[in-house]
């Protein structure tokens, strides 16, 4: 029968056992007594850059602790009375065999070695951890100071919607003074007065940073405008997202872009698109495309009368006074049919002297006459252009849009300007062209 080990023995063992766990262990350990060092692990000695154990047994503890914490080190040592006390975990510096100093973490504990109460000290190395804090505060710098020179404006708001920063391009696109006190603020407070694409005041709650910090779901390039203090507004370009997606506490970071000059050009290239350079009227591709639209109505909201206005002998006036003294009929013509035009109806010059309008709404048949004869009159009346005294009449076709209409834009304008060209004095029609005349190509641009 095996016999069980001896007291003796199992004590050797656990004495093993230690003594293997300090020599394998990652931080570094020594023992001091009276301040002389009696033991040190191998991290230790790779700690210290010592060659072995030997080159550091017998020497003083202070000689490898920075000057600066030697003090602190000798008060925590002399608070421990009791075998077994332990410091607190406690930074300071260490100093190498090379003069080279190590940032390191301390625990003493009072212990008995080799029968004598000692000091068993575990230190572990916080080389790593501290390079890695400095790199942490060189992006967190470098990424500050990025974000304060972007033209782009940067805010990041709370959970609670309380604004945690906000970068200086963000101050001056939302209008808010420098000095303000705007830091820790719930967005409702900002001086700032927001509207959505319409000019409608926009609530917080329909802010795109609400929908991303409710929902973690992200937003980009949402248009809204922001009313200054002064009157002025600006139309933003916003972009929303959480800060750090993987935390249910996370914030959220808006940047956002002032477009507004971007937005005005826009609607300018938009309108130079859609409209005559000339007269500023609808040209002859918004036309068509407001007349498709009434066309594709089968609500019949939209369905409208067609006329087709061209005028009686302006090639005339071309040819004898010249397209500059033209292009002013054509101008005041433009301006004549406004006038004597429901805001809602569409006015639009086809080219050349040839006019279009889109009367909106179920005008009623019997007003039709009496709405020809007021434009009629209305463009007979006298035109001044630069000294000369001149009159034009129109010729108008007039064309109906019934509730179910199959035919194309194109085919109304024909309609129109074939009814136009009925209604045109003999003395004006163009001779032998007849019912499938073309447009005269002699007109003012």
């Amino acid at each position: 029968m095996e016999e069980a080990p001896s007291d003796a023995a199992s004590a050797e063992q656990l004495a093993q056992r230690y003594r293997s766990l300090v020599e394998h262990t990652p931080d570094a350990l020594c023992v001091h007594e009276s301040g002389t060092i009696v033991y040190v692990n191998p991290a230790m000695v790779r700690l210290l850059g010592a060659r072995s154990a030997e080159d550091l047994l017998g020497l003083s503890i202070t000689d490898f602790v920075h000057r600066d914490s030697i003090p602190a080190m000798l008060d925590r040592i002399e608070q421990l009375t009791a075998e077994g006390s332990a410091s607190p975990p406690t930074e300071m510096d260490l100093v190498r065999v090379d003069g080279r100093t190590v940032p390191v973490q301390t625990v003493s504990v009072l212990t008995v070695w080799q029968d004598e109460l000692a000091y068993q000290v575990v230190v572990h190395d916080l080389t790593a951890q501290r390079a890695a804090e400095a790199s942490a505060r060189r992006a967190e710098a470098h990424f500050t100071t990025v974000v304060s020179q972007l033209e782009e404006g940067v805010l990041v708001v709370d959970r609670r919607g309380r604004l945690e920063s906000i970068n200086p391009a963000g101050k001056r696109i939302l209008g808010i003074d420098d000095a303000a006190p705007v830091l820790g603020r719930h967005i409702d407070e900002l001086p700032v007065t927001m509207v959505d694409r319409n000019g409608n005041p926009l609530p917080t709650a329909r802010h795109p940073m609400a929908h991303t910090l409710a929902t973690g779901e992200a937003v980009t390039q949402y248009i809204f405008g922001v009313q200054h203090a002064d009157g002025s507004q600006v139309w933003l370009s916003c972009n929303c997202r959480l800060l750090n997606p993987d935390s249910p506490d996370s914030s959220g970071v808006s940047s956002f872009a002032d477009i507004t000059e971007f937005r005005a050009s826009r609607r300018q290239l938009e309108y130079q698109a859609t409209h005559d350079a000339l007269t500023g009227l609808a040209n002859r591709s918004l036309i068509l495309s407001q007349l498709a639209s009434a066309l594709a109505d089968e609500g019949g909201s939209l369905v409208t009368t067609v006329l087709f206005i061209d005028l009686d002998g302006f090639k005339a006036i071309n040819d004898t006074l010249g397209h500059a003294i033209g292009d002013i009929v054509l101008q005041i013509v433009a301006q004549r049919l406004q006038r004597a035009l429901r805001s809602t109806d569409l006015v639009g010059r086809l080219g050349g002297d040839e006019f279009l309008v889109l009367l909106a709404g179920h005008p009623q048949r019997a007003d039709l006459p009496a709405l020809i004869e007021r434009l009629r009159t209305t463009m007979a009346e006298p035109i001044i252009a630069r000294g000369h005294r001149l009159e034009v009449t129109a010729s108008i076709g007039i064309t109906e849009l019934g509730p179910h209409e199959h035919r194309t834009p194109e085919a109304v304008l024909h309609d129109a300007d074939l009814a136009m060209y009925r209604d045109k004095p003999s003395a004006h029609r163009d001779v032998g062209l007849g019912p499938n005349r073309r447009s005269n190509s002699t007109h003012a641009s």
